[in-house]
């Protein structure tokens, strides 16, 4: 990615999307060790687009640094139809949701190595909970500093990115009354949830630099802050998002994270300092979001009233109107968010799926068919 661009002229900036997915038995609906079957099969047609994860139950798909949402949109599903038809091949299915629905093995399988193997040491009792799923949005940056000013900015719509995108009602076989019990569970970790601000990168890096000196990662790959200049790319990467139901809410919620970066951008380069955010009310906003998504009030943090999630959600999409507008994507995202507040998120219809006859493994199957729809 080139770094040399200037984000207040030209061409939107390019964004990548990094999904994860549960693989499980067809049969059972149970999490199944297999992902590496699947991620051999599906290398053929995905190449290096498709990998592993941390443990045996979970691959990733990425797609490439695409400069429009028709690409990102295509890319996103050809992946999810390529680990798709790899999985039903060997009789399992490939699920897009942020916990398993049916109980996962605890502590999960894990892949091998010695980074692992200190992982687990640090990090211990918490690695039994690592069956869960994100959904990752890079969007490409001039500079480290710039990326760090626009996260500042970026900090307060956390919450509502989160109410979007919430698909992780399911625990333990049994319902968890949250929409997103995956950002509770991963709210446990040392560095995870929201980040501080940052006077800089240079701040930044002080601050990682310390908390590894005091053991509270393996190293620079264990940021698990849900903002953060990218380790490996150019990029702003914000990871707030359960991993998404389908491939349009993904492609929805990347176009909504590109074209808030765009115009949170703006009003770094115009000089205008980032909100002060009380960190217990980021901590409220967070958890009302994830209990409720968009079933429920949302905090505003500007004022610190409670307000109808759906309400927030439109707060957001009319401060990105006019970068929509500009990039020729507003009456696309338009039409895919107004779907997503008619329908619900993901949650709502995992916990539809569970009121039918078939129960948790009519969700298993509803969210596999929805992997792929």
């Amino acid at each position: 990615m080139t770094t040399e661009t200037d984000p207040s002229i030209g061409a939107p900036p390019r964004f990548g999307v990094e999904e994860e997915f549960l693989v499980v038995d067809a049969t059972t609906r149970l999490p199944v060790p297999r992902a590496a079957q699947v991620v051999g099969d599906a290398a053929t047609a995905l190449g290096d687009r498709v990998s592993g994860e941390i443990t045996t139950l979970q691959l990733e798909t990425r797609t490439d640094a695409c400069d429009t949402l028709e690409k990102l949109a295509a890319q996103l599903g050809e992946a999810r139809r390529a680990v798709a038809t790899c999985a039903r091949a060997a009789g399992l299915r490939v699920v897009s949701t942020g916990s398993a629905v049916v109980a996962a093995p605890v502590p999960p399988p894990m892949t091998t190595g010695p980074r692992q193997s200190l992982g687990t040491a640090t990090f211990r009792g918490l690695h039994d909970e690592l069956a869960i799923c994100a959904l990752h949005v890079h969007v490409e940056m001039p500079s480290r500093d710039h990326a760090v000013a626009v996260g500042n900015h970026l900090r307060p719509y956390l919450p509502v990115l989160l109410t979007l995108t919430a698909n992780s009602p399911f625990w333990d076989n049994r319902d968890s009354g949250y929409a997103s019990w995956r950002t509770m569970t991963w709210s446990r970790w040392p560095v995870a949830g929201p980040p501080p601000r940052f006077d800089s990168a240079a701040h930044y890096d002080e601050v990682v630099e310390g908390l590894l000196a005091a053991g509270a990662m393996v190293d620079r790959g264990t940021i698990f802050w849900d903002l953060r200049p990218s380790e490996k790319h150019p990029t702003l990467e914000i990871r707030v998002a359960d991993a998404a139901l389908t491939a349009e809410e993904a492609a929805l919620y990347a176009a909504l994270v590109r074209a808030l970066v765009v115009h949170l951008s703006e009003a770094v380069l115009r000089g205008e300092p980032a909100p002060e955010v009380p960190g217990e009310l980021l901590r409220v906003a967070y958890w009302r979001a994830a209990r409720d998504g968009l079933d429920g009030h949302g905090l505003d943090l500007g004022t610190g009233r409670l307000l109808p999630a759906p309400e927030l959600v439109e707060r957001l999409a009319t401060a990105v109107e006019p970068v929509l507008r500009a990039q020729g994507e507003h009456e696309l995202v338009t039409a895919w968010l107004d779907r997503l507040l008619a329908g619900g998120t993901g949650a709502r219809r995992q916990r539809e799926a569970a009121g039918r006859a078939g129960g948790l493994a009519e969700v298993v199957d509803y969210v596999a068919e929805q992997t792929v729809s």
